[in-house]
């Protein structure tokens, strides 16, 4: 499977929607801004993992990093709790994860 980066924001958005449901209008611009501002740093992290030039543990702390980044973006937004913030920071990286998982599972 091909990692497509625009499908795969797209897919972390609708995450971060799903689980801020009610908040959605109010986190939506700031929760978009974020991802397309690091579209390029998470494109290059995700490249350099599927081409094997850094490794599993050094892909998790630059991925945990970004989390942090957006958990803090979110928070700034002071509509939505701090579980709600971890909760949609964490339903975006997740689907970040799979992706990668299963891009690397077909050149594995």
């Amino acid at each position: 499977m091909a990692f497509d980066i625009n499908e795969v924001l797209s897919n972390m958005l609708n995450a971060v929607k799903g689980t801020v449901k009610d908040n959605w209008s109010t986190i939506k611009d700031t929760a978009n801004t974020f991802l397309q501002s690091r579209k390029e740093r998470l494109d290059l992290l995700i490249s350099l993992r599927l081409d094997n030039q850094i490794s599993e543990e050094l892909f998790q702390k630059r991925l945990a990093d970004e989390q942090a980044i957006l958990e803090s973006e979110l928070h700034s937004i002071a509509i939505i709790s701090k579980a709600i913030a971890q909760q949609a920071t964490n339903a975006a990286f997740d689907v970040l994860g799979k992706a990668v998982q299963a891009a690397l599972g077909t050149i594995l």
